[in-house]
């Protein structure tokens, strides 16, 4: 089961923005990384929810959508998603993220995925136009933002060809994602 979750834990880009993710649906996602490992137990990661229209226009202007198609500006209207979460790190508790928000990361899209959501990872962004127009204090640091909602696209999994790891679209825009096979990624030590 928890295969079937990862497998479908994709990068996805569009959405349904037909379909709503409501603000209590976001908070059940936060949960789920509220109750997983935190390193020392500190629990420094604090979330700010993003639903409403006026809000998600804003954060979509600070997102870099993919980096491997530069020729892509994301998602069009009514493909975009419809929830975002800004992961901080409260600095007030911790100045090392050490691994949290990976973690949490990690569980609130697993519980995406297993509510039929899906979403995107966002490391390429525009933390000080983000920390702007979502007031956020000096305290704490944009780990990452998250994008949510009901995928509209397929992803494809696939071995690696020629040693190129660059995801693409093909002429059906459908998302290829190369991945390294097992034998691969485990290195055999004595």
């Amino acid at each position: 089961m928890i295969r079937d979750l990862i497998i479908k834990n994709r990068t996805y880009r569009r959405f349904d923005e037909r379909l709503e993710i409501s603000k209590e649906q976001v908070k059940e996602l936060i949960d789920l990384a509220r109750l997983s490992s935190s390193a020392a137990n500190l629990q420094p990661m604090k979330y700010i929810i993003v639903t409403e229209k006026e809000a998600r226009e804003k954060m979509f202007s600070h997102l870099k959508w993919a980096g491997y198609l530069p020729e892509w500006t994301g998602p069009k209207e009514g493909e975009r998603p419809t929830a975002y979460i800004i992961m901080l790190l409260d600095h007030e508790i911790s100045k090392n993220p050490w691994w949290d928000h990976g973690i949490s990361t990690q569980s609130i899209m697993l519980g995406a995925v297993e509510k039929g959501f899906g979403g995107c990872m966002f490391g390429a962004l525009d933390k000080a136009g983000i920390k702007r127009d979502f007031a956020i204090k000096d305290q704490y640091e944009i780990m990452t933002v998250l994008a949510i909602g009901v995928p509209v696209e397929e992803v494809v999994l696939e071995d690696i060809k020629d040693g190129n790891i660059k995801y693409y679209r093909d002429e059906k825009n459908v998302h290829h994602v190369p991945k390294r096979k097992l034998e691969d990624m485990i290195i055999n030590g004595k």
